[in-house]
């Protein structure tokens, strides 16, 4: 196992543990529906009770999301943005807020035509903290994990209902920042699962990591947030606010649903 970096992402959950309380992870997708709103949106969210924040990079074939994920990242392509324009995006959130930790959520074609190496010092320097690589599993960690750790930053692996007893240390072994558990089999934002099945999984990852572990997948309301922050270290929502964008006076209604969203996480361990 190598050394874990020393990130937001590691201090906001220490923080989180201190205040007894489960975290919200907010996932939305950089310049959807247009770069200057996508701004607006990413700057608001840590006011509206975002603890962490997923920046999604928009990608031409994004196959684990589901359609609202997919029409995001069109839409973005549609408006001009690039990998370049979010780390612009990053860059520009961090000159107003210093604390709140933001993950780069996608695909590793555009980082590889990117350049890792160049990649990953760009990142760093534009205030980014970890990624999420859906289609990079730990058995190609050389491309991409082990990268990110020897430059200070986190990999965050995802795991599954499918994720048996054998392949679970694999996953975890070089996982830093949290853990993922999408809690369905599938793509994003389509059904949710059972909160007792959601407790028996996180407790069979906690046996296995000492990391944070944050639930997402098919989370779209108060209720549903609190009763994963009563399990979980933080409830992850994705296309329930990705939906919102792409329709009248999104920043109201993407802030506004991340604000009753955080209400439930906050008071479901009251």
């Amino acid at each position: 196992m190598s050394p874990r970096p020393d990130t937001r992402i590691a201090r906001r959950f220490a923080a989180l543990k201190t205040e007894d309380r489960a975290g919200l992870v907010t996932f939305v997708t950089a310049g959807d529906p247009d770069p200057e709103t996508s701004r607006r949106i990413l700057a608001g969210l840590p006011g509206a009770g975002a603890d962490l924040i997923e920046l999604g990079m928009p990608f031409s074939d994004p196959m684990a999301d589901g359609p609202a994920i997919q029409a995001s990242s069109q839409r973005a392509l549609a408006a001009g943005m690039t990998l370049k324009g979010v780390l612009a995006m990053v860059r520009a959130f961090r000159r107003t807020d210093d604390a709140t930790p933001i993950v780069l959520m996608g695909y590793y074609n555009p980082i590889y035509v990117y350049g890792v190496e160049a990649f990953l010092i760009d990142a760093k320097a534009a205030g980014v903290d970890g990624f999420i690589v859906v289609d990079l599993p730990p058995e190609e960690e050389k491309e991409f994990c082990l990268p990110c750790l020897a430059a200070g930053l986190n990999l965050i692996y995802l795991a599954t209902p499918t994720t048996d007893e054998n392949r679970l240390p694999r996953v975890v072994e070089n996982a830093s920042g949290f853990l993922y558990y999408a809690s369905i089999t599938g793509i994003t934002g389509t059904r949710s699962a059972a909160s007792d099945e959601v407790a028996a999984a996180v407790d069979r990852l906690r046996a296995r990591t000492d990391l944070p572990i944050g639930v997402g997948f098919g989370i779209k309301t108060p209720d549903q947030a609190a009763a994963i922050a009563r399990v979980a270290d933080a409830a992850v929502v994705g296309s329930a606010l990705v939906a919102l964008a792409a329709g009248d006076d999104p920043v109201a209604r993407v802030l506004g649903l991340t604000r009753d969203l955080a209400a439930g996480v906050r008071g479901a361990r009251r």
